[in-house]
């Protein structure tokens, strides 16, 4: 279990302050949804967290099987709807992975990518393309 506070501080701006760490994240409502864009917005960080738990998984399978993947690095897309409600209805992904396709560990490092939590968490309804770029492309 983890606690996080949360805070609205005015102006469409809100701050997540985790606990454990002291680490605070301040997030504003995009521009398209009356915000100014000038931070991360909820739902950036719903589908940057896609990513970056696909990425810690990578380093995970990477640091039990002896791989260096340390300069491993992604890019995510988000695309909201256009219809109502307003949600998530793409998340696009490419990773990259600094090892050759024909690694002996892709197939591992693939699943276990695949299978990382945020990616079980989302609704199901929302799209996931999710590319992988090894060395060799």
């Amino acid at each position: 279990m983890v606690d996080i506070d949360i805070n609205y501080t005015g102006g469409l701006h809100c701050t997540a302050n985790h606990l454990p760490s002291g680490v605070i994240v301040e997030t504003d409502a995009p521009v398209d949804n009356q915000g100014k864009g000038e931070s991360f917005s909820p739902t950036d960080l719903c589908a940057s967290s896609l990513g970056v738990c696909m990425l810690t998984i990578l380093g995970i399978v990477a640091q039990n099987n002896g791989v260096d993947l340390v300069e491993a690095k992604g890019r995510v897309t988000k695309e909201m709807s256009q219809d109502l409600p307003r949600r998530i209805s793409k998340i696009s992904i490419s990773i990259e992975v600094p090892i050759p396709s024909n690694h002996s560990k892709r197939e591992v490092i693939e699943e276990a990518m695949m299978n990382c939590p945020v990616h079980h968490s989302l609704n199901p309804e929302i799209e996931k393309n999710i590319v992988f770029v090894w060395q060799d492309n």
